[in-house]
């Protein structure tokens, strides 16, 4: 039986195409057991949060079984509102959350993006998390995952050296962890 993961991609006018090199680097570390779910996220410019919770959530209610969810970028902090900010319909086996931007600041467009103050606290407590992040990120700062170190207290967090934000295409590590759940 396939082991579901879906793969929520980042931002950007090319996010979905820029991220289908991880999709494929995931699916290829992980072997034929697990099937990759990567759904197109559509941003809607009217809504806050430009509609990506409630597509994460539809995605995850129509994946059969225990999904492991995989985000990248602006799809990983996306990941996060949506899991801190909703009651879980399903199980979930695990989060893995690469390049995870934290947003702050005043700007108008970022209002609907921002996690809530205790998002820590309403995250499910029973799933692991996991983040990841190259220290040479040209795009999210490290300090971004530092901040996340402090409130996430009991997630795994992984420095790699280099990779960019892309992980030169590479989710090795990341497919040895989802392999690693029990």
């Amino acid at each position: 039986m396939d082991k579901p993961v879906i793969f929520i991609q980042g931002g950007g006018d090319d996010g979905y195409e820029a991220d289908k090199a991880l999709v494929n680097s995931l699916q290829a570390s992980l072997g034929d057991d697990y099937r990759i779910y990567y759904p197109v996220i559509q941003s809607n410019e009217e809504l806050s949060d430009f509609g990506w919770p409630l597509q994460i959530n539809q995605t995850v209610l129509n994946t059969k079984g225990e999904p492991v969810i995989v985000g990248h970028s602006l799809g990983a902090s996306m990941l996060l509102k949506y899991l801190s900010e909703n009651a879980l319909a399903k199980k979930i086996k695990g989060i893995f959350l690469i390049a995870t931007p934290f947003w702050s600041g005043n700007e108008d467009w970022k209002t609907g993006l921002k996690l809530q103050e205790n998002f820590c606290d309403k995250l499910p407590h029973d799933v692991p998390f996991f983040f990841y992040h190259c220290k040479d990120d040209e795009v999210t700062p490290l300090s971004h995952l530092e901040y996340y170190k402090q409130k996430v207290t009991q997630a795994t967090f992984r420095e790699l050296e280099n990779g960019g934000h892309q992980f030169n295409n590479d989710l090795t590590l990341v497919a040895q962890d989802i392999k690693s759940l029990k």
